[in-house]
């Protein structure tokens, strides 16, 4: 066994392979960025979401990532746009890619009430895309600089973005292993009767059958999607999946861009035979000419340095460590992983459930006894104070915000406290936080939080 493993790490770092699938993926997701970049600028969400509200919600150890005002905030999208399209087109390549990294991320940092999971899975995939050549075949970079050009770089530069992806999709697929998924239909059974005004399909989902199928056949295909993709033989038929599931999910859902990024980013999974057709056929329609300026028996190989190449085996081997733990922390902590939400981010864990709620705060002085209810539009937007009102680390961190405010207005030492109403999955409205906790005493770490009231199905 040990011989074995042994065998599969160093194919998966020394074995050589055509650079043609690096190439057609950064041309693949800086064209996506790019038009998903200018998207989030036409839709207003810059100014709706960074701009306008008072207070953001930080991440826990990034309190001090704030959002760099109006003006700066559309320099960082103009910044994000023109590194997606030299990442396109391969030019300064991995000044690009730095540069889209870090400002993706420092974006999605400003407030977590924006969290989404395909938003981390891009900052992943862009961090990724930092420690390859992908500027090396079918690039500006070669052009300018024809001694760049390789035709083979070593297999882990391609594996690391199929170990990704087959990790995304797998524990996508444990995660819909719960009672709530496969028995219950939930949230499937509330969230597909709302497109019963579709044309042709729309009735059917009005059944409860239908979502049933809907629930099994999500958890099968995240479950072994990825083996699918990786098996020659099975291939083909895993991509059309891949392809009709996630256009039936954005047409659904109206999950924006996330549906096209994973479509085309799973092309890595074939041969570099096909990357080769895909990459001929766009020189053909922009008349590039063949940088190759060797014979096709001739090869081009990259090869890191040994000091790059041991940095850069280290970095893997903890990347890929942490994302094979950070699912799990959730067991971690007591109750129901959907009702507290801690270890829910950065888990892959997709749609899995419906949760809405309402949240007042009262402020109370402890020197004259008096109590008065905040009225929360006057510090958040109303996406926020939705976002908030379910989540308790953004309760948490609103208490503190109120508790700041209300001291500036001369109350010393006030009390902050909540009754927040939340329902999940269709479990009927129940009390969500303990009403007589004051929050602004509570501190803000990694610890369980008691103060959130336990889960009962039979509440009402």
């Amino acid at each position: 066994m040990f011989n074995f493993i042994k065998a599969q790490f160093s194919s998966f770092f020394n074995t050589k392979r055509h650079i043609a699938p690096l190439a057609v993926m950064r041309m693949a997701f800086g064209a996506i960025m790019l038009i998903s970049t200018i998207r989030f600028l036409l839709k207003g969400w810059v100014s709706a979401f960074y701009i306008k509200p008072k207070f953001h919600f930080t991440f826990y150890g990034f309190e001090w990532v704030k959002p760099l005002g109006a003006t700066g905030m559309y320099l960082l999208f103009a910044i994000l746009v023109i590194a997606a399209m030299l990442v396109t087109i391969g030019l300064f390549y991995r000044a690009a890619i730095v540069t889209f990294f870090l400002c993706f991320t420092y974006v999605e940092l400003i407030d977590k009430t924006t969290y989404l999971n395909h938003y981390y899975f891009i900052s992943v995939m862009a961090f990724l895309m930092i420690l390859v050549p992908a500027n090396r075949y079918f690039s500006v970079d070669v052009l300018r600089k024809p001694n760049l050009l390789a035709t083979y770089v070593p297999n882990w530069t391609i594996g690391i973005f199929k170990l990704q992806l087959i990790l995304v999709y797998f524990f996508a697929g444990v995660s819909k292993l719960t009672y709530d998924w496969l028995i219950a239909a939930m949230p499937l059974r509330i969230w597909l009767p709302a497109n019963s005004e579709m044309p042709i399909i729309g009735g059917l989902l009005t059944h409860l059958w239908v979502a049933y199928v809907f629930s099994w056949f999500g958890a099968v295909f995240d479950l072994f999607i990825g083996f699918m993709l990786l098996n020659v033989k099975t291939r083909k038929l895993a991509y059309i999946l891949v392809v009709i599931f996630h256009v039936v999910t954005g047409w659904f859902f109206k999950i924006g861009m996330f549906p096209y990024i994973m479509i085309f980013v799973t092309i890595i999974f074939f041969s570099a035979t096909t990357h080769l057709r895909i990459i001929e056929f766009l020189r053909r329609i922009t008349g590039k000419r063949k940088q190759e300026t060797v014979s096709k028996r001739q090869e081009i190989v990259y090869q890191p340095g040994i000091l790059q190449k041991q940095l850069i085996y280290s970095i893997i081997i903890l990347h890929f460590t942490v994302q094979l733990l950070l699912p799990f922390r959730y067991l971690l902590y007591p109750g129901k992983l959907y009702w507290t939400e801690e270890g829910y981010r950065f888990s892959w864990r997709v749609m899995l459930m419906e949760k809405g709620g309402t949240a007042f705060f009262y402020i109370k002085d402890p020197a004259t006894g008096k109590r008065s209810e905040v009225i929360n539009s006057q510090y958040l937007t109303q996406f926020q104070e939705d976002q908030m009102a379910t989540q308790p680390d953004m309760i948490l961190q609103y208490a503190h915000l109120l508790a700041q405010e209300y001291q500036k207005k001369g109350i010393k030492n006030p009390v902050v406290t909540a009754q927040s109403y939340v329902t999940l999955n269709g479990s009927g409205t129940m009390l969500y936080v303990d009403s007589t906790v004051n929050l602004a005493n509570e501190q803000e770490d990694w610890a369980h939080k008691k103060w959130i009231l336990p889960f009962h199905t039979k509440q009402q």
